[in-house]
């Protein structure tokens, strides 16, 4: 099975590839399209600021590559919210992946949410061997409210989408290759969808 994790400058990729070598497969980290193209599955990582990721996904032509992938997709906290429509995040233009805008937490509660959190209403083949309120790791200020790609959901001031799926395109608001066996759980379901 081949494994491509896009490098675009904005991910939490060593962490991804340790979890999927841990699971006994190699990914490869690559920029180019035809690779990308040519992978059995793709994880879309990201780690920092919306408008930024964006600027470097247009740059390398990426943007438009992602919304047409056919092979099963999980993007991973940023990957996942630059995979909606919008994010408040610097007022940024998405994908459109995903059929919801991406806000910021009111200031009712501290910002960014660190650390452990549940997850429930599961409702993906994501979620095999997954138990209702199981704990993953989030580091987020940014959030895509329940919608109906929502497959999962979290808590933190309000109820919104842990995780999100449309088609063959997945996403995890979460960190999944740093949620202990929870997260691994999650990546070998995934790998095997």
């Amino acid at each position: 099975m081949k494994i491509v994790i896009i490098n675009y400058g904005a991910g939490n990729i060593q962490s991804i590839k340790f979890a999927i070598k841990r699971l006994g497969y190699e990914a490869v980290l690559t920029d180019n399209v035809e690779e990308i193209k040519a992978a059995d599955k793709v994880i879309f990582p990201g780690v920092g600021e919306a408008s930024s990721a964006m600027a470097k996904l247009r740059d390398s032509g990426l943007d438009t590559l992602v919304p047409n992938l056919k092979q099963p997709v999980l993007g991973i906290c940023l990957g996942m919210q630059l995979m909606c429509n919008t994010s408040e995040e610097g007022s940024t233009k998405g994908l459109g992946i995903f059929d919801v805008d991406v806000i910021k937490f009111n200031n009712e509660v501290k910002v960014p949410q660190i650390g452990w959190n549940e997850i429930s209403d599961l409702k993906s083949p994501l979620f095999s061997n997954i138990k209702d309120n199981a704990h993953i790791y989030l580091v987020h200020s940014f959030y895509a409210p329940i919608c109906d790609e929502t497959i999962a959901t979290s808590g933190y001031g309000i109820n919104y989408s842990a995780a999100l799926q449309k088609n063959n395109f997945y996403g995890t608001q979460f960190h999944p290759e740093k949620s202990s066996k929870v997260g691994e759980q999650i990546l070998e379901n995934f790998l095997s969808i």
